[in-house]
């Protein structure tokens, strides 16, 4: 069976396209009962916006590069989601693979960032690889990306096992304008 997708276009990245993210999320989940929603979060913010609005309908993991917020985490508690704080995760330029980010950032800061936290989830065990979920990430703040990405490990998403290889296998939404970071 073929399935008909539309992708969300901003005009621009940022966190003013938070809102219109997360009913993309919402609308997706309903359409293919995927369960698990993986989102970049660095206070803890952006994770309590998609824990209001998607509680009841997936589990939800906020990944922080940064400490989330005291303020924030019980908040992020009584919603159920379940925060992946990390100092140790090396990112993609620091495991030698420049060119795979680089690739990334093509499609812009927030895609790349998609595809770190479903790495990050199944790395520190939060979920298992091979299943499907949704990853959202942003630039510099908030939500600006999201995608259907067979999640896998670090080790595995370039692995001589191409079954057990990273897929983003659709694009929700994202920024057509780029910011690229050095």
């Amino acid at each position: 069976m073929n399935r008909v997708s539309k992708t969300l276009c901003f005009d621009e990245p940022g966190s003013k396209n938070t809102e219109s993210v997360i009913q993309a999320v919402s609308e997706k989940i309903d359409e293919t009962g995927i369960k698990t929603v993986i989102m970049a979060s660095s206070t803890g913010k952006t994770a309590i916006q998609f824990g209001r609005a998607l509680r009841e309908k997936a589990k939800l993991i906020a990944v922080s590069w940064k400490k989330i917020a005291p303020e924030n985490i019980e908040e992020l508690k009584n919603l159920g989601v379940t925060i992946c704080n990390f100092e140790n995760y090396l990112p993609l330029h620091e495991l030698g693979k420049d060119l795979v980010r680089n690739t990334f950032y093509t499609l812009g800061q927030g895609m790349k960032v998609c595809v770190e936290v479903a790495l990050i989830a199944v790395d520190k065990g939060l979920t298992p690889p091979g299943q499907d979920v949704i990853a959202v990430g942003g630039t510099g703040g908030g939500s600006d990306s999201a995608a259907i990405v067979k999640a896998t490990s670090t080790a595995d998403m370039l692995g001589s096992d191409i079954q057990k290889r990273l897929e983003i296998r659709e694009i929700l939404a994202m920024p057509i304008k780029k910011k690229w970071w050095r």
